[in-house]
């Protein structure tokens, strides 16, 4: 009964596949650095237009501070303290042993 089943599945897979493969197939696919049509003189203004409109919108988005994704993990008042400097403990002289003389 397991072996009709699994026959039964793959069937239905490999129709469904030979079903879609019609509506997946595309006439044309642009290839990399395919030539375009040529563009009216209007169409070039309109892109010429979207471009300035374009830049103008970046410049009208203002300035943002710095985000700190952990800031809610940390009170506000902590900001990173510099590590203290280690200074080298001077060297203490050893004991003259009078018998070592």
């Amino acid at each position: 009964m397991r072996k009709v089943v699994v026959a039964f599945m793959f069937a239905v897979t490999a129709g469904a596949v030979l079903i879609a493969r019609p509506v997946l197939a595309q006439d044309h696919v642009q290839k990399y650095r395919e030539e375009d049509k040529e563009k009216t003189p209007a169409q070039e203004e309109a892109d010429k237009r979207a471009q300035r409109a374009y830049q103008r919108s970046l410049n009208a988005v203002p300035d943002q501070k710095p985000v700190d994704p952990w800031g809610i993990a940390r009170p506000e008042n902590s900001t990173p303290k510099a590590a203290p400097k280690k200074t080298a403990a001077p060297k203490q002289a050893k004991p003259k042993d009078a018998a070592a003389n």
